[in-house]
Formats: structure tokens, sequence, C-alpha cells
């Protein structure tokens, strides 16, 4: 029987239905600055939609664009005066970068309250603490959203991250294993001896590497559960724009698994979802 469709989509839906009524509440108007430097075409469309949420939500954006040329030091004096802007509650940088910049460096400078990727080293710790209330990168985070809007018990399963990137797999392996959801968990990564039967063993699979189309048919236990988190292009002449989007794991998953999220419209909504949630909570924080 294939899967059922984890629809990220409504899943997003039904978040933003609770944000809109915190939002009512808030002491004051959420808002969130995004600052993009370069001209890379996938970026402005994960922006353009990220600015299309606030506005549905009634949270102010400010919208920050930069050339490809700026130095590294005119982006660092932009976060900083970001900083110091009682009226911002979240700041986001979005990737990537020009080559140029160090990333790392940049994201370190941000006020770790305001950092509503979740991504400062101050907020990744509170993670491995069990401290759940602050700022969780978005991706991973709208993961475990997901998988609780699904009802899916946690509990005692063996769950399985593929990656261990700082942003998705390491903390979506902490998630997954903390307090509340307490899932035995492995984290699959390029040393892994024998990936395909760690994923076997799976009661839930999160692919997050990625690499087109990676997890096949015989990588997964009949009824496990099958988070797609990758998004990547690849080449189809079939198609008039000559790609196309492929998650991380192949379409004929969905004949093994019992519960599969798609690409696109899986886990890609949740994550915008969770970045606006992310900017209430920072702003609820602010102003308690």
């Amino acid at each position: 029987m294939p899967a059922k469709r984890l629809n990220g989509k409504a899943c997003a839906s039904d978040l933003e239905e609770r944000l809109k009524m915190r939002i009512a509440e808030c002491k004051v108007q959420p808002h969130l600055a995004v600052v993009i430097v370069g001209d890379d075409p996938a970026s402005h469309v994960y922006v353009r939609n990220k600015i299309s949420s606030c506005e549905r939500l009634g949270i102010k954006s400010t919208h920050i664009e930069l050339p490809a040329n700026t130095k590294q030091e005119e982006v660092a004096s932009t976060i900083i005066s970001l900083n110091e802007n009682d009226s911002l509650h979240g700041i986001l940088i979005q990737s990537p970068l020009p080559s140029h910049m160090d990333e790392e460096s940049l994201t370190d400078l941000i006020d770790p309250t305001k950092d509503v990727d979740g991504f400062h080293p101050s907020n990744l710790g509170r993670i491995v603490q069990g401290r759940l209330d602050g700022m969780i990168p978005c991706t991973p985070a709208g993961v475990m959203e997901m998988l609780r809007w699904a009802e899916v018990d946690m509990a005692g399963k063996k769950a399985v991250v593929i990656g261990r990137s700082f942003n998705v797999g390491m903390p979506q392996a902490l998630l997954l294993a903390s307090r509340g959801a307490d899932a035995t968990v492995t984290i699959v990564h390029s040393k892994t001896i024998d990936a395909r039967e760690e994923c076997r063993a799976a009661d839930i699979v999160v692919a997050a590497v990625g690499s087109p189309e990676m997890v096949k048919p015989d990588w997964v236990k009949p009824g496990a559960i099958v988070i797609d988190v990758g998004i990547n292009r690849v080449e189809d002449n079939s198609r008039e724009r000559g790609w196309r989007l492929a998650g991380d794991v192949h379409p004929g998953v969905s004949e093994v698994a019992s519960l599969l999220s798609p690409v696109p419209g899986g886990v890609g909504p949740m994550t915008v979802a969770m970045l606006m949630a992310n900017t209430v909570t920072s702003a609820e924080a602010q102003h308690s």
C-alpha cells in the first residue's frame, strides 16, 4: 500500500493559524530583518517566500539587499546595527553568502535572542542541554512539528538521521533524542560503514544529506516513516526548463514506507513557518 503523504503545506497552515493568535496577543508587532548578499536566484526566491509569509501573518519585515562584492566588514557592521535596533526581533542572513565571506563568523555576531535561524553557538548549545524554549534551527524544528502534527509516536523508536551538518543533521538528532520525543537515534554520515543497513533497521528515517535520491526503496524497512529534507536540482531534459527538483529519497520509497514527506511541499513550507514561529517567540520574550 503506498505511503501516506505527510503534507508540509497543511501542517504549516495549521501552525500559521496558531501564530496569528499569538501575534494578536503580542505587545508589539514582531519584526524580522532579512539580509541577502549577492544575486543568487534561488536565494532571492527563498527571501520572497519569507517576506510573503510575514505579510500573510502580520509580521513586519525589513529586506536588506547588498551586492555580491560587499566586504565582510560591511555585512558585520549591518548585523551589529540590527542587533542594536530595539524594534527588531529577528535577524536572518540568507545563505549562501559569496565565497569571500566567512558565514560562521557573521552568524556569531548575531544577538542570540534575535538569531531566528537558530545557528548561533549559544542556541545550538542550549539544545545539547535539552533547553528547547529558545531559537531552534528551523528545518529540524519543522520536522519535529510535522511528526507531532501527524501524531507519530517517537518514544523508544529507532530513528536514523542521514547527515551531520550543524544546521540540520546534528540538531535533528538531538531533538529526536530529547525528552518528550525520546527516540533512540543513530547518525549516518560519509564514514558510516553500512548506511543501508543502518537505515533498514530504523522506524524513522530523516534524510538530510543533499544527495539526490540517495535513499532507495531497499534502504527502508516496510512501514517506516521517512522524512525527506533534501531539495536538489537534477538534470531532466524532458522538462522545458531542463531540470527538476528531487529530494534525498527515491520516489520508489513511497511503495515501502507508511508515511513520507514529499519534495516539494514537505519540509520546505515548515522551515519557513518555523522561522515565523521563532520571530514571534523572540518578540514575546523581548516584550514579556
